[in-house]
């Protein structure tokens, strides 16, 4: 498997080209492609640009809507609830992390809940922006269905990403961004595309078998983080994103990864916390305190840290990108809507 490192600026104006090509608006194809390529650059590639050919189909065929345009309402002193119309997510988690922490400034908490949303991608990118406001945050993502309920055999929960970020007085935020599933589906995707086997113990095929068959897992079901306790947290973000906003249920939501059927219509959960409304002062002197211990223990490392490097080498060497990807990508450039 052969690699190019591609400029920042050319990677995202390439993924851009795609998804106006495949009838998005260019406003929304920005977003997204700012999105997917930060995520490439954050060593998260299954939310990174191999999604676009699955975005670009689902925008083709108008199970999302490469045009809509996320409308905003506050519905109390600190909550807001986005309608993403059925259209990409990103644009509306912009307007939820530009809107949130003056919200948060006045109530001490403010939170954004989103309905009829779509792939919500590296949920770190959208806590970090609150964090860099001056923000606590925490968010939750509910995906269609792709495991069970523990001992069930039926997908009834998606992969279900929560996030968490906390600002530092002397430092990069501490950025914490994981799936309750063993892997995201997005590297099984991966996996499938380049036609390689997976680890044992990521997922189970339609029959509830384990596999190291990329393809018959994404057919299957992936397993949780930890057992019962992994489940146990995926029914938590499904009733956060999806019971408590009114968006579909795991269980109700069509796939992320073709055309077909109707939007998948799913949901997330965005907090803001203003630490100047607990703690004050202190609450930023104890988070750096807590840091810092960590990290003078040699061989530690903080979550997120490793951001600095990774878009330090992005900046200076560009982003590395499969040879094979990138041919499609260059192709699906060249098609029109």
């Amino acid at each position: 498997m052969t690699t190019t490192r591609v400029p920042v600026e050319e990677l995202r104006a390439l993924a851009e080209r795609c998804l106006i090509a495949a009838n998005t608006s260019e406003w929304n194809a920005q977003s997204v492609a700012k999105a997917l390529v930060q995520a490439d650059i954050d060593g998260q590639k299954g939310h990174g640009v191999v999604r676009v050919a699955t975005y670009s189909a689902q925008s083709r065929t108008g199970k999302v809507d490469g045009h809509a345009k996320p409308k905003m309402t506050r519905t109390r002193p600190g909550s807001l609830m986005i309608d993403v119309a059925n259209g990409f997510a990103f644009r509306a988690f912009e307007l939820a992390t530009e809107e949130l922490p003056k919200l948060a400034h006045e109530t001490g908490i403010a939170a954004a809940g989103f309905v009829r949303s779509h792939h919500a991608g590296a949920l770190g990118q959208a806590v970090e922006r609150l964090a860099d406001a001056g923000m606590m945050a925490m968010m939750f993502a509910n995906t269609p269905h792709a495991m069970t309920a523990w001992g069930g055999k039926r997908g009834v929960f998606g992969t279900n990403p929560i996030a968490f970020a906390a600002p530092r007085a002397n430092g990069a935020p501490i950025i914490i961004d994981l799936a309750l599933s063993q892997v995201v589906r997005g590297k099984i995707l991966s996996a499938a595309q380049r036609g390689e086997p997976i680890p044992e113990g990521w997922a189970n095929d339609a029959e509830g078998r384990p596999t190291t068959d990329a393809k018959a897992a994404l057919k299957g079901t992936v397993l949780p983080i930890g057992g019962p306790k992994g489940a146990a947290l995926a029914l938590m973000v499904e009733i956060l994103a999806g019971s408590l906003t009114g968006a579909n249920q795991a269980f109700e939501a069509t796939s992320l990864f073709d055309g077909e059927g109707n939007p998948p219509g799913i949901g997330q959960f965005l907090i803001a916390i203003d630490p100047g409304a607990f703690g004050g002062p202190a609450a930023a002197q104890k988070i750096e305190l807590l840091a810092s211990t960590i990290e003078a223990d040699i061989g530690t490392r903080l979550p997120g840290a490793s951001r600095r490097e990774t878009r330090e080498a992005a900046a200076r060497d560009g982003v590395s990108i499969e040879d094979g990807l990138l041919a499609s990508l260059n192709e699906m450039a060249q098609q029109t809507a």
